[in-house]
């Protein structure tokens, strides 16, 4: 992934007219209804904020740093703070498949990396967060394209390895990120002790939260037949087992199972939940299925 663009130029541009959205967030993070596609459209100042690095300069109100040495950047009535946490499972479970244009892991920074471009070029807050296991890789806070290419790096360098626990890891986080915001989390979903706990830690904190779960084909519907030797990628236990016809079907009723439960479990919590398949474009999650729930406008 590291030898070629994360996305080329017409995706860039495709990405720069959008904009992430959250109608649910508490705690004072969202002033109000968006009501423009692009910060900047009012003339009407609402109130101040401290300047972050990547802000427009032509925002500072210079008579108040001459007078109190503070830099200060206006907001607009139309313009809202977004606090956005892109959360991405790097554990060893999602470099899989070994085809490149399946690969889980590959597909997935493509995805944060998409996310993130659209976060910054809208003005708003960005931290993300990549975890494996009890190791934590940071980018952010952030604001403003002028941190497009710290974050492409960022992510390009990211390994996958390890075994994340998600409960543990969101419960950490709605207790130490600070202020709630709109929170989406990429991620196979493959946690030994689930993740509800952790998802219900963060919406207590005030954060809207979504789900993208993704998985390979192969893990969807698996082409496999005959006496196997399984082995787990993250713990390295081994698994004899005999697949047949009945054998597999079985196993595609569980997954897809597996995914509804996922799928209530966020439906109950009001949580948005995005199945997505690796044989489709990592761009069309954001174009499309994240447009058609109102995260991205």
């Amino acid at each position: 992934m590291s030898s070629q663009p994360l996305f080329d130029e017409k995706t860039r541009r495709k990405l720069e007219q959008l904009m992430l959205a959250a109608s649910r967030v508490r705690a004072g993070a969202i002033k109000g209804e968006r009501r423009s596609n692009k910060r900047g459209t009012s003339i009407e100042f609402a109130d101040y904020r401290n300047y972050v690095p990547g802000d427009d300069l032509r925002r500072l109100d210079w008579n108040i740093y001459a007078r109190l040495e503070r830099p200060l950047t206006k907001l607009y009535e139309d313009e809202e703070d977004l606090a956005v946490h892109l959360i991405l499972d790097t554990s060893a479970s999602m470099d899989f498949p070994e085809d490149p244009d399946l690969n889980k892991f590959t597909y997935t920074r493509r995805l944060l990396a998409g996310l993130g471009y659209v976060s910054l070029t809208s003005n708003d807050r960005l931290l993300v967060t990549a975890v494996s296991g009890n190791e934590l890789a940071h980018f952010g806070p952030a604001r403003g394209r002028a941190y497009g290419v710290r974050l492409l790096n960022f992510v390009n360098e990211l390994q996958a390895r390890g075994t994340t626990d998600l409960n543990t890891v969101l419960r950490d986080y709605a207790m130490r990120a600070g202020r709630p915001g709109l929170c989406i989390i990429v991620s196979d979903m493959f946690s030994p002790t689930g993740y509800v706990d952790g998802v219900n830690a963060l919406l207590s904190k005030g954060y809207e939260v979504a789900i993208v779960h993704v998985l390979s084909p192969d893990e969807i519907e698996p082409p496999l037949a005959g006496d196997l030797r399984l082995l787990d990628v993250e713990t390295g236990a081994a698994q004899e087992v005999s697949i047949d016809g009945s054998m597999r079907d079985l196993y595609v009723r569980r997954v897809q199972e597996w995914r509804d439960s996922i799928r209530m479990e966020c439906l109950r919590r009001n949580v948005h939940f995005i199945p997505v398949d690796t044989r489709n474009a990592w761009e069309k999650v954001i174009l499309f299925d994240l447009r058609r729930l109102g995260i991205v406008k």
